[in-house]
C-alpha cells in the first residue's frame, strides 16, 4: 500500500504531506522510545508514535520510515512540523490510541495484500 492509498482511506489527518506520496508502506512499527525506535524501526513502516517533537522527525529520517502517525490526538510541536516540512516527512494523525491506529494500519495492509 502506498501512502496515497492511505490517504484516500481517510483514516488520519494530514499534519505534512511529505514528498513522496507513491511510496510504499511494508509494515507498522510502534514505539515511543527514540532510541529504540531509530534501531529498530524497519524502513518502509508506519511509525505509531506519542512523541511529537523534532527528535521525532529526526529518527524517522534515520530510520527511513515511510511516514509517521502521531496517535492519542498528540501533536508535532512547531520546531517539529517545520522539520518534517523541510525533511520531506509525511505525518498523519489521530485521536486513536497508539494500538488502535496500528492495527487499522496493518488491516489494510492485509488486505492490499502487503
Amino acid at each position: 500500500m502506498t501512502i496515497e492509498e492511505l490517504l484516500k482511506k481517510e483514516m488520519f489527518r494530514t499534519v505534512n504531506p511529505g514528498e513522496d506520496k507513491e511510496r510504499q508502506i511494508t509494515g507498522v512499527f510502534c514505539c515511543d522510545l527514540l532510541s529504540i525506535a531509530m534501531g529498530k524501526a524497519p524502513a518502509d513502516c508506519a511509525w505509531v508514535t506519542v512523541m511529537g517533537n523534532v527528535n521525532t522527525i529526526a529518527v524517522a529520517t534515520l530510520a527511513d520510515v515511510s511516514c509517521v502517525v502521531m496517535a492519542e490526538g498528540v501533536q508535532l510541536d512547531e520546531t517539529a512540523r517545520a522539520r518534517a516540512k523541510e525533511q520531506g516527512v509525511t505525518v498523519l494523525a489521530t485521536e486513536e490510541p497508539v494500538f488502535e491506529a496500528a492495527l487499522n494500519i496493518y488491516r489494510e495492509l492485509e488486505s492490499a495484500g502487503a
